[in-house]
């Protein structure tokens, strides 16, 4: 069967509903970055809410996802960053959020307090694994950082 409006139209008036109460299902789409220096360290952000993350937030209208790392970083960091590759996507299936996941390096810009960020930093691998302790976050940095089990797809 083809698409025909007319006939979604009739069915859904059949049913007792007009047409324009169907609303498409609403997600929420963000982007992080893991970004690790020359010195094999990863910077992360203390959020109000969170503790200690990587930086990153939605994605917004006409953007893209790498797009929205790069610029949820400046704006969360205030170190402009280059994306080295997509690494996967959690997804958080009854909350309906979809979060992607870059490793990215730092190409300018200087670490910088913000309301989202109340500190930055860098740290060595293992410290700021054991610096992030919201929800899955520190299995998400683990993948990003471990290319053989890329591209990921994680369901929760």
């Amino acid at each position: 069967m083809t698409w025909n409006p007319r006939y979604i139209g009739s069915q859904l008036a059949e049913h007792g509903k007009e047409a324009n109460e169907m609303n498409p299902p609403k997600h929420i789409v963000s982007a992080a970055a893991i970004i690790v220096n020359e010195n094999n360290e990863i910077l992360l952000i203390r959020g109000p809410r969170r503790g200690w993350e990587m930086p990153g937030g939605q994605v917004e209208e006409g953007e893209s996802l790498a797009q929205a790392a790069i610029r949820e970083t400046k704006e969360e960091a205030g170190v402009d960053i280059e994306i080295v590759r997509f690494c996967g996507i959690f997804q958080n299936v009854s909350g309906g959020i979809c979060n992607t996941l870059f490793l990215a390096k730092q190409v300018g810009g200087e670490l910088t307090t913000t309301e989202e960020a109340l500190e930055v930093g860098c740290f060595p691998v293992q410290e700021a694994l054991n610096m992030v302790t919201w929800k899955n976050f520190r299995e998400r940095i683990e993948k990003c950082l471990d290319a053989s089990q890329q591209p990921f797809y994680v369901e929760f």
